[in-house]
């Protein structure tokens, strides 16, 4: 292989990796992908739609019921619901921060 071809192979291949890496790295993206994970079983993660179990409401309205900032702390503590068929959950602080990010970007 001549020198040209290999050089500008590692280059395509660094971009590809520094393009994977910034999305990953973007909290908005990293909440929705934990919303996605832990939540949309249950409750509709969008900004529209219906959630899958009928007594759980839409993230989009959690603003309306909780200050996203003690959300985000009480994640990171462990958060329970009475209901009994939510789980409980504790995330890594940082985690909640991504949730609670990603959560501020669909609310009504």
């Amino acid at each position: 292989m001549k020198p040209l071809p290999l050089i500008a192979s590692f280059l395509v291949l660094l971009l590809l990796d520094a393009g994977a890496r910034a999305q990953s790295e973007d909290p908005i993206a990293q909440g929705r992908a934990l919303a996605k994970e832990f939540c949309a079983r249950c409750h509709a993660i969008g900004s529209r739609g219906r959630s899958p179990h009928r007594d759980a409401p839409p993230l989009r309205y959690i603003g309306r019921t909780y200050d996203l900032d003690g959300f985000a702390r009480e994640l990171s503590r462990g958060l329970a619901s009475g209901h009994p068929d939510m789980p409980q959950f504790r995330f890594h602080f940082p985690d909640a921060r991504y949730l609670r990010d990603y959560l501020r970007t669909i609310q009504e």
